[in-house]
């Protein structure tokens, strides 16, 4: 299959990015950024993607969609969202990670990761590194936010992690960010990275 119809099955089947499936409507401002962070929090552990997705969604509903917010709730508010969605087995230590990372934002950024963005001065290791100071955001939490967040800020791209490299691999795609960029628009960057991941996962 020529490459140009494996990326156009890919988006068509697999192409929609987690922040989508979260209902988040991603723009550079504070609130969307802040729940984009929230929704790295919960996939960064081992557990299925649609229940963490799943637990994203419950609590925005539950009004936990700004890092002020998330304080405001109590820990067992936070433990019940969580429950409501099946993220069993790590809500209580979840709970108190987005507790304390909500803290750590408000703090270090005045509840604004574009300081952060500021801060990392156009560097995308520097971004990965800061952002891997917030509790339980880790290697995998830092690309999982720049695969979802590279639509927004130009400097993460092309972001396309180790796994989303094997599955391009594996469907005879370049194996590399650079070339799997020059595959498609930059505002389709996040979707193919997604739709690599969902089919990894898959396999």
């Amino acid at each position: 299959m020529p490459r140009s119809a494996t990326v156009k099955r890919l988006l068509g089947q697999h192409g929609r990015t987690y922040a989508d499936e979260a209902g988040i409507r991603l723009r550079n401002t504070p609130a969307p950024l802040y729940r984009l962070l929230t929704l790295c929090v919960l996939l960064s552990v081992r557990i299925k993607a649609d229940i963490a997705v799943a637990a994203a969604r419950e609590l925005s509903a539950a009004g936990m969609r700004t890092p002020q917010a998330m304080l405001k709730a109590s820990w067992q508010d936070r433990v019940d969202a969580l429950g409501r969605a099946h993220y069993r087995r790590y809500d209580e230590s979840t709970a108190t990670a987005l507790g304390n990372g909500a803290e750590f934002l408000l703090d270090r950024y005045r509840g604004d990761l574009r300081r952060l963005r500021e801060e990392a001065g156009g560097d995308p290791e520097r971004v990965r590194g800061l952002l891997r100071e917030f509790p339980r955001i880790g290697p995998v939490g830092a690309d999982i936010f720049s695969r979802e967040a590279q639509g927004l800020w130009p400097e993460l791209r092309p972001a396309f992690d180790a796994r989303a490299r094997r599955a391009a691999a594996g469907l005879g795609l370049p194996d590399t960010p650079e070339g799997l960029a020059g595959l498609v628009a930059d505002d389709d960057l996040p979707r193919l990275a997604a739709a690599l991941v969902r089919v990894g996962l898959a396999k």
